[in-house]
């Protein structure tokens, strides 16, 4: 019998304005986009932010005659979840077909999603307006509390607190549940309500986390954004099994992120912070969530032969020292081979023997676990590491 699979990959994890500064090189500075994959190959995307340019990019093109409909989910109008799709190259593909959802705004009233995109695209703000996109488009009004099917996958759509509206929404698959709630301020008691009967039993639960506790109560206040608490306390009484901290403040340096997600794993079992190219699977045999990087992430390599000693945190929450030799290294990042599986994300210290002038020399180094594959030898696996020291 053959086990669904659902595929959850992020193309955009960063709030309110796309960056591009090195200091956020890791968790990626692209705008709010998701993809997931169903069982049963359904394709749905969620949010358009920019993003959605890295995942036209690498579209696959259908094989011949039409292709299967795509399913696109806006949670709202905000520019930094719409900004993509003038780039995204698969709307200007005859043959492609997408399906757009999102609620009728009381600010512009009837086919709300449709004017948004139109006046995206007027003039003088773009080159070409909508009749430059060949694909077939459909818009769908949906409102808070409506659920619907698209192939074997029910989604449902719960109102969060945002200023001028926002959607949130579920996604049941036979893999497994994702529930996405970008941009939501807790402090509302019926839309705090409506958000845990989103992530109610999840087996993902995407989370605003753009502030701090501290910004949330003060300075932040009313802004429309959460927390990675607040993330926290939702994920604990709704039973969701992994949360994921989404929607990083363009403010907030990887090592923001970073020290985010350590006070997040201190009070929560299963956390990741959303990081451009990071993949969710769900449905696979052994753990009900695995994650992964792609290879890109640890940059260009070369060989070479240290001997190292690594310290870090297991996949279980228990530290490690291991000793092992690094064969390949780049100025940011090295692949190196361990007994230990460390946890995605983690922190390792790399003490590496590095020959020098007056003898043996120790190089110390700290780094950031973006990449856990099959090691070459037996019992080993390959962790890539990005150097953050």
């Amino acid at each position: 019998m053959t086990v669904p699979i659902a595929k959850l990959s992020f193309w955009g994890v960063r709030g309110s304005t796309p960056t591009v500064d090195p200091a956020t090189w890791r968790y990626g500075g692209n705008t709010p986009c998701l993809e997931l994959i169903a069982p049963d190959g359904t394709k749905i995307i969620l949010d358009c932010g920019t993003g959605l340019r890295m995942l036209g990019s690498r579209w696959a093109a259908p094989n011949g005659g039409k292709a299967p409909g795509t399913h696109i989910l806006v949670t709202h109008y905000h520019w930094d979840h719409i900004q993509g799709i003038p780039f995204f190259s698969p709307l200007y593909v005859e043959n492609n077909e997408f399906h757009f959802y999102s609620f009728r705004s009381k600010f512009l009233g009837r086919d709300s999603l449709k004017q948004v995109f139109e006046a995206q695209m007027a003039l003088p703000y773009f080159p070409v307006d909508m009749s430059a996109m060949s694909a077939r488009r459909k818009f769908k009004e949906v409102d808070g509390g409506d659920s619907f099917t698209v192939g074997e996958n029910k989604i449902t759509a719960r109102w969060l607190n945002h200023p001028q509206g926002c959607l949130g929404f579920r996604i049941e698959t036979p893999a497994g549940t994702v529930a996405y709630a970008t941009d939501n301020e807790p402090g509302d008691a019926k839309m705090d309500e409506s958000l845990r009967e989103l992530a109610a039993g999840a087996d993902i639960f995407i989370n605003d986390a753009q502030f701090t506790p501290e910004q949330l109560a003060t300075t932040r206040k009313g802004w429309g954004h959460s927390s990675w608490l607040e993330g926290v306390k939702v994920a604990r009484h709704a039973g969701a099994k992994t949360l994921v901290l989404f929607h990083h403040d363009p403010d907030s340096t990887d090592r923001m992120v970073d020290s985010i997600l350590r006070q997040a794993r201190e009070e929560f079992a299963s956390v990741f912070a959303a990081s451009e190219g990071m993949v969710i699977t769900l449905g696979a045999p052994g753990d009900a969530v695995q994650a992964h990087m792609p290879g890109t992430r640890t940059a260009l390599r070369r060989e070479a032969q240290f001997h190292a000693k690594v310290c870090g945190v297991t996949e279980g929450g228990k530290d490690f020292e291991e000793e092992t030799v690094v064969r390949d290294i780049s100025l940011q990042g090295a692949l190196i081979s361990l007994k230990h599986l460390p946890r995605l994300q983690s922190e390792l210290q790399v003490t590496m023997e590095a020959p020098g002038g007056d003898g043996v020399q120790s190089m110390n180094l700290r780094g950031y676990v973006v990449r856990i594959d099959e090691g070459p030898e037996k019992g080993h696996v390959a962790v890539g590491v990005v150097f953050t020291d």
